[in-house]
């Protein structure tokens, strides 16, 4: 019996062309408007003005370009290890020792920050590090003096990373947890009959078992450290001076500021140049110079 093939493929592009309009809309027709913007000159008034790579060249002598690059990585480097290791190390420990009621409220009580607004944290943690917060308060009965954590270039860059990994931890907790809950109970049951301690469990058996999860933790965190903006723009604004601007900070200051999203989108362009050369880094570099 002959197969109608023309009706099976119009049927098979009907069923695509949703997602193919979705994909247009929200994603390539964006990227392509924002490479064609980034070599003009346009401030929404006025019809773009091409201005070719004056942008690109603009961008080595702008001082919050390079104080944004630095601040963002410096955010990356702090936020991304802090947080893979914190909710890694919860994770083994409630599946090791609170499978049950207890561990189940922990991992609903560290979600909490995950789904409230980054607006939100941002704006509790300011209160908590606030010259008479709490945080300031427990200094001062330890006999410490009191900080001020947005006075200074280094204490307001811990201070919102702290809010950054508090709020984010939740969430790769729930992805450590569901994958020490797959690694078989079999090699744990061996583990115990060989006289292993719970260290030499976790590294031999638990860590490796994870490597594929950590992976895509790394990959995340560091995508979302770069995109950082909300928790900034909360709690310091990208102060004081240039010490806590970031890339994104930046783009939106050009962009919704200063008008100028000729100027914007070279930047924004950059940053997405940046984040791919630096995950295909850490898939080299993770994968131990091997192709997966």
């Amino acid at each position: 019996m002959k197969k109608n093939t023309g009706s099976d493929l119009g049927f098979c592009l009907l069923y695509i062309l949703p997602s193919f309009i979705l994909l247009m809309t929200f994603s390539i027709i964006p990227i392509l408007m924002n490479i064609f913007l980034s070599f003009t000159s346009y401030n929404v008034i006025q019809r773009p003005q091409p201005v070719w790579f004056d942008n690109y060249l603009r961008m080595l002598k702008d001082p919050y370009i390079g104080a944004s690059f630095k601040n963002t990585v410096l955010f990356t480097l702090i936020i991304v290890p802090c947080q893979t290791v914190i909710s890694l190390l919860l994770a083994a420990i409630i599946a090791a020792n609170f499978k049950k009621t207890f561990g189940n409220f922990v991992r609903s009580a560290l979600f909490i920050p995950v789904i409230a607004s980054s607006v939100l944290v941002g704006t509790l943690w300011s209160l908590l590090l606030s010259s008479y917060g709490p945080i300031n308060e427990l200094l001062k009965i330890f006999g410490l003096p009191a900080v001020n954590w947005f006075g200074g270039k280094i204490s307001s860059i811990i201070g919102i990373s702290a809010a950054t990994v508090w709020k984010h931890i939740g969430y790769f907790l729930v992805i450590f947890y569901a994958g020490i809950l797959d690694i078989p109970a079999s090699l744990y049951e061996a583990a115990k009959v060989d006289g292993a301690n719970p260290i030499q469990t976790f590294f031999n058996i638990t860590l490796p078992g994870l490597s594929k999860i950590t992976y895509l933790i790394i990959t995340l965190g560091t995508i979302w450290s770069f995109q950082i903006f909300d928790m900034v723009y909360t709690m310091t604004g990208g102060g004081p001076g240039l010490s806590t601007v970031t890339l994104v900070l930046t783009i939106y200051n050009t962009a919704f500021k200063e008008y100028n999203m000729g100027y914007a989108s070279a930047i924004a362009l950059l940053m997405f140049i940046l984040v791919v050369v630096i995950q295909a880094v850490q898939k080299k570099l993770l994968a131990g110079g091997k192709d997966e």
